[in-house]
């Protein structure tokens, strides 16, 4: 026997049911990539990027009662209440535009959410906010 011999993990490949297929469709809508999303998680564990793509943005986000607009602003009162969420913040504000709100609308809900979860977590997502959004058509806000 060849005590050389090296042994290398086999992945498993599934092809994507109706509902990751559906959430990959959801996530490209917000201009996030699913692809991405299962390779970056895939070194540490094969099948979390798939469970994100087919549960949270197929079961969840892709759900008809609320349209996308509104879940991305609740998303992202979520992440800001949460705290310490500021790569999904990033990704979230993004997205959250593509779905359809105004810079202004976003800049309001952050500011609103500083009244139930805190100033120190809406300044941590506002911070994030003077990255992804693009710049007031009339200058910062002064409220």
């Amino acid at each position: 026997m060849n005590n050389n011999t090296t042994t290398t993990p086999t992945t498993t490949t599934h092809p994507p049911n109706i509902r990751e297929q559906h959430g990959a469709e959801v996530m490209r809508t917000l201009g996030i990539d699913p692809d991405g999303i299962v390779a970056g998680m895939a070194p540490l564990d094969e099948r979390f990027g798939h469970t994100i793509v087919e549960y949270v943005f197929g079961e969840i986000v892709g759900r008809p009662e609320l349209d996308l607009r509104t879940r991305q602003l609740a998303t992202l009162a979520i992440l800001t209440t949460l705290g310490g969420c500021e790569a999904q913040l990033e990704l979230h504000l993004a997205a959250t535009l593509r779905a359809g709100a105004t810079r202004s609308e976003i800049v309001a809900l952050l500011t609103h959410v500083s009244a139930y979860a805190g100033i120190p977590r809406v300044m941590n997502a506002l911070n994030v906010a003077k990255r992804v959004l693009p710049p007031a058509a009339d200058g910062p806000s002064t409220t």
